[in-house]
């Protein structure tokens, strides 16, 4: 018997795909159009959203009948906040550079829709293990969009990956030669990012006719 029934299994695949928190669910948007101009960037973005979505998800689970409903968005903001301040410290510690590029929009996570949306929607009603679930299923379906949007903005708009020269003019710091590719600087304003989450949704609803609204 595996450790994963089909319905705990379908918490972490729908969002990769018919599900998507933000190419279906039109959520989170805000951070796809505003760090995804290097890719680091978008990964850091990704394992934060990650991190605070499945530890928020079952603290919330934990706690849920022991909170008044009056209250529950305040304690759900509480949890949130909690767990973006450790990932603050812990990016100001040891990765500082990144921290000051990512700056407000860490903070910003506690604001993230799709984070208060999962513990509305799914941890006040639902036990540990599938909340946990849950959480990281829906952060990888965000991880994924903002992971592909990150890698053809930096590449198309800096020519380079993770900062490494893949594209465009000689780097002589480096010694690396690139192709000769003409950095497009157009790609590293936030409307690219926008079009590309566009394209993406469009070649998804292409392969999946299902998500096309009459």
């Amino acid at each position: 018997m595996g450790l994963l029934s089909k319905k705990d299994k379908k918490l972490i695949t729908d969002p990769l795909s018919d599900n998507n928190p933000i190419t279906v669910q039109v959520l989170g948007i805000c951070s796809a159009l505003a760090i995804t101009a290097e890719l680091e960037a978008s990964v850091v973005m990704s394992v934060s959203v990650l991190f605070v979505m499945g530890v928020g998800n079952v603290v919330i689970s934990m706690i849920r009948n022991i909170v008044p409903s009056k209250i529950r968005i305040i304690v759900q903001l509480t949890v949130i906040a909690t767990l973006v301040i450790i990932v603050d410290l812990v990016l100001k510690a040891f990765a500082y550079e990144l921290s000051k590029t990512l700056s407000v929009f860490i903070g910003l996570i506690i604001t993230n829709c799709i984070i208060m949306g999962r513990f509305e929607a799914f941890a006040l009603g639902n036990g540990l293990w599938r909340s946990f679930l849950d959480g990281i299923g829906n952060a990888f379906g965000y991880a994924v969009i903002l992971i592909i949007v990150g890698f053809f903005r930096e590449l198309l708009g800096s020519g380079t990956l993770w900062g490494i020269p893949i594209l465009g003019d000689p780097i002589d710091k480096t010694g690396l030669y690139a192709l000769g590719y003409e950095n497009n600087g157009f790609m590293l304003l936030s409307p690219m990012a926008l079009i590309v989450v566009g394209i993406i949704i469009w070649v998804q609803r292409a392969k999946s006719k299902h998500l096309i609204e009459e």
